[in-house]
């Protein structure tokens, strides 16, 4: 059997925390090593868990230094031994500085540094690892779980996996399913902009991670043919790219996007981007007389030396107080990421696998805090336009998009406000609070224990996912979740009054004002 298991003796060793009620570890002759195209990987017993298995850092394709630097991530096959004990280095990244926001909450720096890279965790170019959380039970063995791949969000710039926020022990103790998170690079080393050079190699990680899982997850106990691609903000970004770049090869049979789409936030022009990457170039002294002596040497700086530069670059204003553009995020190429995902939709030029979009009710209240930190303070008609812009239309376009093509699409919007994750009086349903839910980790978070209603309302939204990823098409109607359509009670409220039921309401309840708001217009920079 492929999947490793475990006796009762030893998972008793492994056991640390209150053991919650879930199916049984499945015994076998097997303990923790598992085979992979890396060779084998021997991972541990996840603390706070009844009968969870992690494995850390795996590595997913060769290191992007040297040569590989710019370059597209370039697989590997190996025999050596790896202990997947410890997370992988975060890949290098500059997180913001602390912002002191009126009324603050004693956890809210708390919360908002293990959201936004800002923890201390170490960094290196050899960061591009995934982590992988299965429980043993019956479908292992049968290698028949299905398999939620989750890519952080941080506008392209910041964000790691190893963040109690993105931990998957808890989601995989609670559900049948096996949890990924994917380590990608960002900023200039993952969307350089470099002129007459490879794009999007953070995208291009991320593709080869899920090409990994494809050719290994069946050793965790996953099914190959149930992986699941989804991500939060520009994680979800990512996702919804996933479904036009790979529509012929699209490995998942379904994508999930949290707060971000392909619609969900402006570009840099062309030229913007490439004088950002020139900017890097000359301050690390490696402006060169033609573009391959320019590479050679930027493949020889200490890459602290190239984030310090890029990070002194500011991003670029749009239409919005709340909403600035990074100096690197992805750039059109027409292979993996397109300039006119208008008319790719109405063609229906995109992978037909179910989706999920969904938004929180109040996302600008964690935005409005770095806008605060530059002498910000948004008006009321500046938040409602945000909102529409970034969020509530483009999950009402594209779920009726989908719907349009016949692709199964679900739509949701969370409301819940706990004491243990509020940022400040007002913040609300906030950017990213809901996977809170997902990953069942409030209290690793904040520090502050969840209640009884929280509890419940993630017991319920991990059902949910897991419903979700183990099939796409008709899962969630097991649970009374209706397919989006525009005109009926479809749009599925969650955490409503803090309520741990699910409600329904109209999407037009929400998005009437959409028809002032021109899809793709965010494509076009200010």
């Amino acid at each position: 059997m492929a999947f490793p298991a475990y006796t009762w003796h030893a998972l008793e060793r492994g056991f640390t925390g209150p053991r919650p009620v879930c199916e049984p570890c499945f015994p076998a002759v097997n303990y923790l090593t598992v085979h992979s195209s890396n060779g084998p990987i021997t991972g541990h017993m996840a603390s706070n868990t009844s009968c969870v298995v992690e494995y850390l850092g795996i590595p997913y394709v060769k290191p992007p230094v040297g040569h590989l630097r710019f370059a597209s991530p370039e697989r590997f096959i190996g025999t050596d031994s790896y202990e997947a004990a410890t997370f992988g280095y975060d890949c290098p990244l500059t997180a913001s500085k602390p912002v002191d926001y009126p009324g603050y909450t004693p956890q809210a720096q708390r919360v908002i540094g293990y959201f936004a890279s800002a923890a201390g965790t170490p960094q290196s170019e050899d960061c591009l690892t995934l982590n992988i959380w299965s429980k043993p039970a019956a479908n292992s063995h049968k290698n028949d779980k299905p398999v939620l791949v989750f890519f952080y969000g941080g506008r392209f710039t910041i964000g790691n996996t190893n963040s109690p926020f993105y931990n998957g022990r808890y989601l995989a103790d609670a559900q049948d399913i096996v949890v990924v998170t994917v380590n990608y690079r960002l900023n200039v080393f993952g969307f350089p902009g470099a002129p007459g050079e490879i794009q999007n190699l953070g995208l291009r990680d991320q593709r080869a991670a899920v090409e990994w899982l494809r050719d290994n997850i069946q050793h965790f106990g996953g099914n190959t043919s149930k992986i699941t691609i989804s991500g939060q903000s520009s994680g979800g970004v990512g996702a919804d790219y996933w479904a036009y770049a790979y529509r012929n090869d699209p490995i998942a049979h379904g994508i999930m996007a949290q707060s971000g789409n392909a619609f969900s936030f402006p570009f840099n022009t062309k030229s913007a981007q490439e004088t950002n990457w020139n900017t890097v170039v000359s301050a690390v002294n490696c402006s060169r007389a033609t573009a391959a002596d320019t590479m050679v040497c930027m493949r020889q700086v200490a890459w602290p030396a190239i984030e310090s530069a890029a990070a002194a670059i500011k991003p670029a204003k749009s239409n919005s107080v709340l909403r600035s553009i990074p100096a690197f995020w992805p750039k059109p190429d027409n292979d993996i990421v397109f300039d006119d995902y208008v008319s790719l939709t109405a063609n229906g030029s995109f992978a037909k696998l179910p989706v999920l979009f969904g938004n929180t009710d109040n996302e600008n209240a964690y935005y409005q805090i770095p806008a605060y930190a530059q002498g910000v303070i948004p008006t009321v008609a500046q938040v409602e336009s945000f909102l529409l812009e970034s969020f509530t239309c483009p999950v009402a376009y594209q779920a009726a998009a989908r719907r349009d093509h016949g692709v199964a699409s679900y739509a949701y919007r969370y409301f819940a406000d706990w004491n243990n994750t509020r940022l400040y009086p007002t913040s609300g349903a906030y950017h990213g609070v809901d996977l809170h839910m997902i990953f069942g980790a409030s209290a690793d978070v904040s520090g502050l224990s969840a209640s009884a209603d929280q509890n419940q309302l993630t017991r319920l939204m991990q059902k949910a996912w897991f419903e979700f990823c183990n099939d796409p098409h008709s899962g969630l109607a097991k649970l009374g979740w209706p397919q989006f359509d525009p005109g009926a009670r479809t749009l599925v409220q969650l955490g409503l009054n803090n309520s741990a039921t699910v409600q329904f309401a109209y999407p037009s309840v929400y998005d009437a004002p959409c028809s002032t708001v021109t899809m793709g217009a965010l494509a076009t920079p200010v």
